[in-house]
């Protein structure tokens, strides 16, 4: 007999790029050679410096024993050096920082931090998976925000109903934002701090895309417009393409950070310290980064001009890995991901529908779009061009 499961698991919906994995092996397994724009995991190689220096410290560290579960107070000094010379923010690196494994470990578990049951958090629709699931693994129920590309995808914080605001904890934040690639202006960033504060939510911006963007200026930090009340988390993942490393952090408002310690001290023994030693290395590098948003910026041309080519509105990025792609009116993003499935396409992309909830009046705010992850490489996306232009009528016939 199979054992009984939890009710949260029972009805927890798949994982949508898990589900994406599987399907770029059933076309893998069909002979086909899919180009993967499905999973925001980047191709492009951990930088040598960063190899080199994760190398040496396995050796220096053979002895080290479990890792500290806040960080070691060497890297948690070189994410407070990087903070200030990138937003000028200053850091108390032992009470206003503390290391995650990635930045999903930590947005899963920081609700258990503050949420009871009953509690709600407000979370972006779209968003991030974890925002939302880590809420009800922590017994409170998301309230979703939606985000929609004629308020440049902010969430309007002056619909939310008074008494939603009264029973929230947290406000999730993402900017920039995946999948829209939208960067918040400041004036909203300084708006969202001082509402989250005179109605005691705290407010938590992802910025694990700060350091991919394409515009002159670059993103700032939510921690610019104040520490009190206020928390971000960072990753090393999309930044220097470490996403198998497993090394981010959370820094901010010192009473958060100590009661999201005391949570991670019961649930993991930290990220190893090799690691964090690799990334303190790339952290005192700018050059590779830099090179990443050139190539980037390249895949996102190149895509976003043949689907422009086919039709499409040209729905290019200010910022991110992603290219959330508006579809023509009427056609459901599920419908147009599988067409680009078919085995002479072969083009794997996320629907929207899968990266967003329905909101209060009942919308899904991510129906129309599909999301691009610009993961492959230059020569995959010419491939990936090719075959969209040679299949136009495939794809809207």
């Amino acid at each position: 007999m199979p054992p009984p499961v939890a009710a949260r698991v029972r009805t927890l919906p798949a994982y949508p790029f898990a589900v994406i994995d599987d399907k770029v092996s059933a076309l893998r397994d069909a002979g086909a050679s899919p180009i993967d724009f499905g999973v925001g995991d980047p191709t492009l190689p951990t930088p040598a410096l960063v190899r080199e220096r994760g190398r040496a410290a396995m050796d220096e560290r053979a002895s080290s024993g479990y890792p500290s579960t806040i960080g070691d107070a060497s890297y948690r000094e070189a994410v407070a050096a990087w903070m200030r010379r990138r937003f000028g923010v200053a850091l108390d690196p032992s009470r206003e920082i503390t290391s995650t494994i990635g930045s999903k470990e930590g947005i899963f578990h920081f609700p258990l931090a503050f949420v009871d049951p009953g509690d709600l958090v407000l979370c972006p629709a779209p968003g991030y998976p974890p925002y939302a699931r880590g809420t009800a693994f922590a017994g409170g129920t998301p309230y979703f925000l939606p985000l929609r590309s004629e308020a440049g995808f902010l969430p309007d914080l002056d619909a939310i109903p008074k008494e939603v605001a009264a029973r929230a904890r947290i406000l999730w934040l993402n900017y920039p934002n995946s999948p829209s690639g939208a960067v918040a202006p400041p004036a909203f960033l300084e708006r969202a701090v001082a509402w989250g504060r005179a109605r005691g939510i705290l407010v938590v911006n992802d910025e694990a895309y700060t350091e991919l963007y394409y515009g002159p200026e670059a993103p700032r930090s939510i921690l610019e417009f104040g520490l009190e009340g206020v928390v971000s988390f960072q990753s090393m993942s999309k930044r220097s393409a470490m996403t198998g490393w497993r090394v981010g952090w959370t820094a901010g408002d010192a009473s958060a950070i100590a009661a999201f310690r005391k949570v991670k001290a019961n649930i993991d023994s930290g990220t190893p310290t090799f690691l964090q030693d690799a990334a303190v290395a790339a952290l005192a590098d700018e050059t590779h980064v830099a090179e990443m948003r050139k190539e980037y910026r390249k895949k996102r041309d190149l895509l976003a001009e043949t689907l422009v080519s086919l039709g499409l509105p040209d729905c290019r990025p200010d910022a991110a890995i992603y290219l959330w792609q508006r579809l023509p009116t009427g056609v459901r993003s599920v419908e147009f991901a599988e067409r680009l499935l078919a085995r002479e396409i072969a083009v794997v992309c996320t629907p929207g529908a899968w990266l967003s909830d329905p909101c209060a009046d009942g919308t899904n705010p991510g129906e129309g779009h599909v999301r691009f992850a610009l993961v492959p490489s230059v020569e995959e996306t010419e491939e990936a061009c090719a075959r969209l232009r040679a299949h136009k009528a495939r794809l809207f016939g």
